[in-house]
């Protein structure tokens, strides 16, 4: 019987962890142009503040879901020629995204990171 606890407890074990893992460094790699970045900083902006909306403004929230789907899909249409992360990793990249972002304060850090080399 442990036996089978212990294979139960391995089974999915590091899965999900990978799963984030694959589609975090596929994220990366389909976002390396400056302009489809920044332009995916401001749809996760919009994607939080159209959750803040939800419930109160129509408008607001119909015009967050538009801009969220036509910049990143314009972003890679444009300046990355490249399909996507989300046809790969469908869900979890929206997560992947999120987090990308939050790790660079929304764009600020790379922008400091610039600032700072250019001066010395």
């Amino acid at each position: 019987m442990s036996d089978f606890n212990a294979n139960k407890q391995d089974i999915g074990k590091d899965e999900p962890m990978s799963l984030y893992n694959q589609a975090k460094q596929h994220f990366i790699a389909s976002h390396q142009h400056p302009v489809n970045q920044g332009l995916h900083h401001i749809v996760n902006i919009l994607a939080i503040v159209g959750i803040i909306y939800i419930l109160f403004v129509i408008r607001v929230r119909v015009v967050c879901l538009i801009l969220t789907q036509v910049l990143p899909i314009g972003g890679h249409w444009l300046f990355e020629k490249n399909k996507p992360a989300f046809t790969k990793y469908p869900g979890i990249v929206i997560l992947v995204s999120l987090m990308w972002s939050f790790d660079r304060w929304f764009g600020f850090r790379d922008l400091m990171q610039r600032y700072v080399t250019n001066k010395k």
